[in-house]
């Protein structure tokens, strides 16, 4: 796989009318057109990278973050959201450090995951990070599909229960609501690369906090109509489920909770949109981290918390599509349609490196192939043209379509949250960015910080491997009373 994560290196390559590549030259230091590796001048700032990470960080997981807490109580729940927060910030500002290999300012830009992997660590590291940063993102896609569909059907539910006075069980089919929102990937998917991606970005963060303020606002109006906080120091008690079920939801728990914080599979992406230094590309992705992890945890101990204080127990696996509330079900309603358009645009931030990633690959592998390097230009009236690819249009087809089926065959959300928070949190975002922190810095072995550093990567494998067990458990479980494109809600 060493060839595929092949990128444009020190030059802007585009396709001409005649079919033959326009190279634009590498101009040291840059100039007012160009940045110092050849490429057109990136323009984000702190706050275009901070929309970036809060569409992709206050995900649908903020709304199963009171079912997390409920599973490892008032104690452990909280303490472990500031945990997984600190770590995430932590490790972000590691392979933030990474962008450029040597010196900060001036150094070789890695404009991906995968190819810092490939300059820093080398070898059978980046077969590795490919496998499993791609997958990641693949199954995000797939995550995404299945909460985009429950809160559509949540939408036609609080209606149906509204009107029935909640005399019928309203059982509704997800796969019709799958389908509507794979159809508009498909279309979303055509925006070319990452950079043009920045205005959907900050409507999907504006959404995360919509719904996310109405779930807060939910949990407190039920907090005082109980006139108690509900819950206890160590979460679900034994009796209302086995003590076999309370080890398998705690794992789950850690993996949605992890889940809920990963977006470092896609920081160097992000890092890459950054303009070039002063100050350092580095620094700007810092303060984007710090204010976007910080906001989201804010958020998240807010909703999680409010969330157990109101139900309990019995919190819902989705605070806002598992009905613990259903009036005033317009308000329900205006916080799923926010559910359903961040996710639109979420989607696009976590599947826009893969895309990118196959169409670099096919256009190294093929270099003379019409199909793929050619671009049709598409008159829109009162816009410029759009470029049209035809490869990009197949292939990012497929890619939505298969996600899509596959979201139809195992609808499990919370567990499907807690198998990627496990598989993806700590090769992604803790091992590989501390190893080529390490590499990065030539850190001597067995000094404080390598030992410090080794045994953070080794906690958080073990945090992994649990919340993975959890999670594969509860899928086997589901799955005992699943049928394939027949389950209703």
């Amino acid at each position: 796989m060493g060839d595929i994560s092949m990128t444009y290196n020190a030059a802007a390559a585009t396709m001409n009318q005649d079919h033959t590549l326009d190279v634009v030259p590498y101009q040291q230091g840059g100039s007012k057109f160009f940045d110092d590796d050849g490429r057109l001048k990136r323009t984000g700032t702190v706050w275009t990278a901070s929309a970036h990470i809060i569409t992709a960080v206050i995900g649908s997981g903020v709304l199963s973050l009171a079912w997390a807490i409920a599973q490892l109580g008032w104690i452990a729940g909280p303490a472990v959201m500031l945990l997984f927060a600190f770590v995430t910030y932590y490790t972000s500002c590691l392979l933030a450090e990474c962008y450029r290999t040597g010196d900060e300012v001036t150094g070789k830009r890695n404009y991906t995951f995968m190819d810092a992997v490939s300059t820093i660590l080398g070898g059978s590291k980046v077969k590795l990070c490919g496998i499993l940063q791609y997958t990641n993102l693949y199954g995000t896609a797939v995550g995404y599909t299945i909460a985009a569909s429950i809160s559509m059907m949540a939408v036609q539910k609080s209606n149906c229960f509204h009107a029935s006075h909640d005399d019928n069980p309203c059982l509704i089919s997800s796969t019709p609501y799958m389908i509507i929102f794979g159809v508009s990937q498909i279309i979303f998917s055509q925006i070319p690369d990452f950079d043009q991606i920045s205005w959907l970005s900050a409507v999907s963060a504006v959404m995360s906090f919509t719904y996310s303020g109405i779930g807060l606002g939910l949990g407190i109006a039920k907090v005082a109509e109980n006139w108690q906080f509900k819950g206890s120091l160590t979460g679900i008690s034994i009796g209302m489920v086995t003590p076999t079920e309370k080890i398998w939801r705690i794992f789950q728990a850690l993996g949605n909770i992890a889940f809920a914080y990963t977006y470092s599979m896609i920081l160097i992406e992000i890092q890459d949109t950054l303009k070039a230094p002063p100050p350092s590309e580095a620094k700007t992705m810092n303060k984007a981290g710090l204010f976007s992890v910080s906001t989201s945890t804010i958020f998240y101990m807010l909703c999680g918390c409010v969330g157990y204080a109101a139900f309990g127990d019995t919190a819902p696996g989705n605070l806002l599509t598992g009905f613990g509330f259903k009036n005033p079900y317009w308000l329900l309603d205006i916080a799923n349609v926010a559910i359903v358009i961040h996710l639109v645009g979420a989607y696009q931030v976590y599947c826009q490196p893969l895309f990118s990633f196959i169409e670099n690959w096919a256009a190294t592998k093929w270099p003379k192939s019409d199909f793929i390097n050619k671009n049709f230009q598409v008159p829109i009236l009162g816009f410029r043209p759009y470029k049209l690819n035809l490869f990009r249009l197949v292939w990012r087809t497929i890619f939505v379509v298969s996600a899509t089926l596959l979201s139809m065959l195992l609808p499990f959300f919370n567990d499907i949250a807690g198998i990627l928070g496990a598989f993806g949190f700590w090769p992604l975002s803790v091992y590989f960015p501390v190893e080529m922190y390490i590499s990065q810095k030539k850190i001597p072995k067995w000094s404080t910080k390598w030992v410090c550093l080794q045994i953070l990567s080794a906690a958080c494998l073990v945090v992994s491997i649990a919340s993975a067990v959890g999670s594969v458990a509860g899928v086997v479980s589901d799955l005992k009373v699943y049928h394939p494109f027949q389950s209703k809600y």
